[in-house]
């Protein structure tokens, strides 16, 4: 998709969300950060300067990305969580500690070897729901200061999405956050959201803002939930 006329700061500690249709563009904009694509005119910055003049190896450090479709590798839950990560002095403790604000303590517990139980390549021997839960445990034992989500809760139930949110926010008080999201409820709290449509930004403001203002942002919202919901959140 291409992206046209897009402009917007973020804040260190600020929850941001991306969200639009199908082919609006979230996910390419969002893939521009960790240099998956450059931009051919323009610049993102990250703490004022230009991503295209970092290491690539001191821009990675600095971000924590959850792909849609999370990687997992043939080893331990153990290894899969603290895959690329060369500091030996990593502990059983903090590996469990990320485990468990990505909401898998329990379903790992109950693994017939818990934290060595072995995940096959592809992950194919656990759920969807599990996969995105690891995937996002490993970038929590990054500790990024920038955290990419990039449709990385679809596969999670609402109470499960909602429940990991909100310990993450907890422990990355610091931490900015940036989200792309099919679902309203995933991106209700975020300090601000960013609508897409066909590569251009429709709107931005918080949740409220929006609905008043945006049509895009209310056509979604009244498509995934009801007038009465939409005016509780």
């Amino acid at each position: 998709c291409m992206l046209e006329d897009i402009s917007f700061k973020v804040n260190k500690g600020e929850t941001v969300a991306f969200i639009g249709s199908t082919g609006s563009g979230k996910s390419t904009l969002i893939n521009l950060i960790p240099r998956f694509y450059d931009v051919t005119s323009g610049s993102i910055l990250v703490d004022g300067i230009d991503v295209r003049e970092y290491k690539m190896n001191y821009l990675y450090n600095k971000l924590g990305y959850i792909p849609q479709r999370a990687v997992m590798f043939d080893g331990t839950i153990k290894y899969n969580v603290s895959y690329g990560e060369s500091n030996t002095k990593i502990t059983d403790k903090e590996i469990k500690n990320a485990v468990k604000i990505a909401q898998g303590y329990d379903f790992v517990e109950k693994m017939p070897e818990k934290y060595n139980y072995h995940v096959a390549q592809g992950g194919n021997n656990i759920s969807g729901g599990q996969k995105q839960r690891l995937a996002i445990a490993r970038a929590i034992l990054r500790n990024p200061e920038i955290y990419i989500f990039d449709d990385s809760f679809s596969a999670l139930d609402y109470k499960t999405d909602y429940n990991l949110r909100k310990d993450l926010r907890e422990y990355t008080k610091d931490a900015t956050v940036l989200i792309v999201a099919q679902r309203i409820g995933t991106i209700i709290n975020a300090d601000k959201i960013i609508v897409l449509e066909n590569g251009k930004m429709v709107g931005i403001g918080n949740h409220k803002e929006l609905l008043k203002k945006c049509k895009v942002y209310k056509e979604i919202a009244l498509s995934q939930l009801s007038k009465e919901e939409l005016e509780n959140a």
